[in-house]
C-alpha cells in the first residue's frame, strides 16, 4: 500500500494537531493492512462453548473442563480455563485443592464469599478482582452468600512460569468509572502496578465503551498473544465481529484494533504468552 503525504507550509492555517491526528489515522490504516496479512487468529463463538448444568451451578467453558472435553479446545497459550459461571442462591464450590496454577476470579453480578487454607475470608463483588497463586498447594471454597439472587463470575486459570511457589491470595477493588472508553489494567506480572499480579508475563484489562468508540491495543511483550472475550454488546476487532460471550485468540501481531458496535459494550482483554515454557 502506498501513502502520499501532502506537506503544508508553516504559514498554513492547519494546526499541528491536524498532522498528529493524520499520522494516527495512517498508523491505524497500516496496522489494519499488516494485520490482515500476517496475524493469526481463532474464533470461539458463544454457542460453541462447553456446558455444565448440575442444578446449583450452570457454567459455560471456552476450553475443556470437567466433563466437557474437546481436544481442539484445551487452551490458548497459557490460558487454560475460561469459565463463565452462574451459582444458585446460597450454593457454591465446597472446599477443594489446587496447585501450580494462577486462578483469577472476576465477579459480574452478586456477592461471592471466599475462604482458604491460608486463613483468608473475604467477599468479592463486581468491581473486585481476586487472584490465587496456588503454588505448592492451596484449598479454598467459593459460595454465593446471597439468599435471594444469583452470583455470576468468570473463573480463569493461567499456567504459571514458576512452579511450587509459596501459595498466595490477593484481592483489589477498582473503580468501574475508570474503564469508561478506555482499557483499565486489572492484572499484570508486576507487584507495583495498581492491579493484582501473577507468576506469568500476562496483562489483563477491562473496558466499557460507547457506540463507535475506537481504540488500539499495543502488545506489551513481543511474542505474546491476546485473548479477547466480549462481556456485553458487540465489537469489531479488525475485520472480525464479536458478539456477547464470543472469544477471539490472536497471535503474531503487535497491535489490535477495536471498535465498539453497541452502546455500553464491555470487553476483557487478556495478553498472555502463547508458547508455554517446559
Amino acid at each position: 500500500m502506498s501513502v502520499t503525504l501532502f506537506w503544508i507550509k508553516q504559514e498554513s492555517t492547519i494546526s499541528q494537531d491536524f498532522f498528529e491526528n493524520l499520522f494516527k489515522v495512517l498508523r491505524v490504516m497500516l496496522s489494519q493492512k499488516m494485520f490482515k496479512y500476517h496475524m493469526k487468529f481463532i474464533v470461539h463463538k458463544n454457542e460453541s462453548r462447553g456446558m455444565t448444568d448440575i442444578g446449583w451451578l450452570f457454567s459455560r467453558h471456552t476450553f475443556s473442563f470437567s466433563e466437557y472435553y474437546n481436544p481442539e479446545r484445551m487452551h490458548f497459550g497459557v490460558l487454560r480455563v475460561l469459565n463463565d459461571d452462574i451459582v444458585e442462591k446460597g450454593q457454591g464450590f465446597a472446599t477443594h485443592r489446587h496447585s501450580n496454577m494462577e486462578i483469577i476470579s472476576i465477579p459480574l453480578e452478586g456477592d461471592l464469599e471466599h475462604k482458604d487454607s491460608l486463613g483468608n475470608v473475604s467477599v468479592i463483588k463486581k468491581g473486585d478482582i481476586q487472584v490465587m497463586s496456588a503454588g505448592t498447594g492451596i484449598s479454598h471454597s467459593e459460595y454465593n452468600r446471597n439468599k435471594d439472587s444469583l452470583v455470576k463470575f468468570l473463573q480463569i486459570w493461567i499456567i504459571p512460569d514458576k512452579k511450587n511457589v509459596e501459595p498466595r491470595y490477593g484481592q483489589i477493588t477498582l473503580k468501574e468509572e475508570d474503564r469508561k472508553n478506555i482499557l483499565q489494567m486489572i492484572l499484570s506480572p508486576n507487584e507495583e502496578n495498581n492491579a493484582v499480579w501473577i507468576h506469568q508475563k500476562a496483562w489483563f484489562y477491562l473496558g466499557s465503551f460507547d457506540m463507535n468508540q475506537e481504540f488500539v491495543y499495543d502488545i506489551n511483550l513481543k511474542g505474546n498473544g491476546v485473548y479477547v472475550f466480549v462481556l456485553k454488546g458487540e465489537f469489531l476487532v479488525n475485520d472480525i465481529t464479536l458478539g456477547e460471550k464470543d472469544g477471539l485468540g490472536i497471535w503474531e501481531t503487535n497491535q489490535i484494533l477495536f471498535k465498539s458496535l453497541t452502546e455500553g459494550s464491555e470487553v476483557l482483554v487478556m495478553e498472555i504468552p502463547v508458547l508455554m515454557e517446559e
